[in-house]
């Protein structure tokens, strides 16, 4: 069987052009990591400083790389980019918008925030923020509130009705818009969260894809922050002065299963700088004939190469 090199080096390099220009960089490949220690030592990142475009030249080529390797942005896609007023969304927005810019293919963004009625929420923070951004937005204005605290009794976890009410919502205004993407802000480090969260409460290995088809296969679901680390992007939302929103609607979360699973990793890394960036390297490296799963790998089918009689005569 011939292989045609060629044709394979070809493939290469496209690939890697797309990575590039998505990511905007002319220079040497950037590590998904963090923010170096020693970077994390000087006062403060200045708009325009050395740090400063490291860190953002890093959150970008990171995204770029997630995007190419899971195939998340295509030519003429419509991308509902979510944006809650948190620090991981303001980011996404930001630097899907600056990549639009550079990419290899064209894309149109739709910025969508779902006020869900909170009391206090500052309704004219993102408004009058998009607005000076240019950016194509709606706001969707549902009572989830409401219903939320009607059904959960008071003191008891109030985050999966919501993000369930909030997802139905959120895909049904996509497919109305004609948005065949949906992007969320969720990064490298919700997803260990979500990894560890699955294991110790639900009983499986899973954790949140870089790229998904929703159940009713109406939408597909892509998190192009996959690779970012949440330390980068909170100094990202220093840098940039996102004008943040907190959200009240769950009260304390101190207690939260989420919070203290974060806790724990935030420990870890302490502990041994880079162990998260090992356990995300492990969820690309993944070996089910080392695992137990019997529907991913079949152990039953295993049989020895040798035969019975030449064993037992190399034996004696």
């Amino acid at each position: 069987m011939s292989i045609n090199t060629d044709a394979a080096e070809r493939s290469m390099d496209s690939t890697v052009q797309y990575t590039d220009a998505f990511a905007d960089s002319a220079s040497a490949r950037i590590p998904l990591r963090a923010v170096d220690d020693a970077e994390g030592q000087q006062p403060g990142l200045r708009p325009g400083s050395v740090n400063a475009n490291k860190l953002e030249k890093r959150i970008r080529r990171n995204v770029g790389k997630a995007i190419a390797d899971f195939s998340m942005i295509e030519a003429g896609d419509r991308i509902m980019v979510c944006l809650s007023g948190g620090k991981d969304s303001y980011a996404m927005l930001d630097i899907l918008m600056a990549l639009q810019r550079s990419a290899p293919v064209e894309f149109s963004l739709l910025a969508v925030n779902l006020d869900q009625k909170q009391p206090g929420f500052p309704e004219h923070v993102l408004p009058a923020y998009l607005d000076r951004l240019g950016v194509d937005y709606r706001i969707v204005e549902r009572d989830t509130y409401s219903i939320v605290k009607d059904r959960i009794p008071e003191g008891k976890t109030t985050c999966g009705l919501c993000s369930r009410l909030r997802r139905g919502i959120l895909y049904n205004f996509a497919q109305e818009n004609g948005c065949n993407k949906i992007a969320l802000g969720h990064h490298r480090d919700d997803i260990l969260e979500t990894l560890f969260l699955n294991m110790f409460f639900g009983a499986k290995l899973s954790a949140m894809p870089p790229k998904l088809k929703s159940d009713d296969g109406r939408n597909v679901v892509i998190r192009p922050l996959a690779y970012c680390a949440e330390k980068d992007l909170s100094k990202f939302a220093e840098l940039k002065a996102f004008p943040i929103i907190p959200c009240n609607l769950c009260g304390s979360q101190e207690n939260l299963q989420r919070q203290n699973i974060k806790d724990m990793l935030q420990g870890w890394e302490r502990e041994t700088p880079g162990r998260l960036d090992n356990m995300f390297a492990a969820l690309q490296n993944i070996a089910p004939s080392q695992l137990c799963d019997t529907q991913l790998f079949d152990f039953a089918s295993l049989r020895s190469d040798n035969t019975g009689g030449d064993a037992a005569a190399k034996v004696d």
